[in-house]
């Protein structure tokens, strides 16, 4: 069997770089994880049980494990953005060139 490279990124564009994404899918890495990330710590923080935060976001509660254990490939960008609100937070975006 033949060994595999490891390989360490440390940015979302690093990542999408290497998986042969373009800067765009390296940006939607990022913001998405962002989300997740605030998502979690907000959750934990309140207190809150998967099927309060489920209550209060309007979906269901295998929805948000999956979202809490970082599964999110079959989720929104909407839906991690109304839990987000649903949790008491806003999201501020900012836009800058890349190049």
């Amino acid at each position: 069997m033949k060994k595999s490279k490891l390989t360490v990124t440390r940015t979302a564009a690093e990542l999408a770089n290497q998986l042969g994404l373009t800067a765009a899918d390296g940006a939607e890495i990022e913001l998405r994880s962002a989300l997740n990330s605030k998502i979690i710590e907000a959750v934990r923080r309140k207190g809150l049980t998967h099927a309060q935060v489920a209550a209060l976001a309007r979906t269901s509660r295998t929805r948000v494990t999956a979202i809490l254990n970082r599964n999110t490939q079959a989720v929104s960008t909407d839906l991690l953005l109304r839990l987000l609100y649903s949790l008491g937070f806003t999201a501020k975006i900012t836009f800058k060139s890349a190049a």
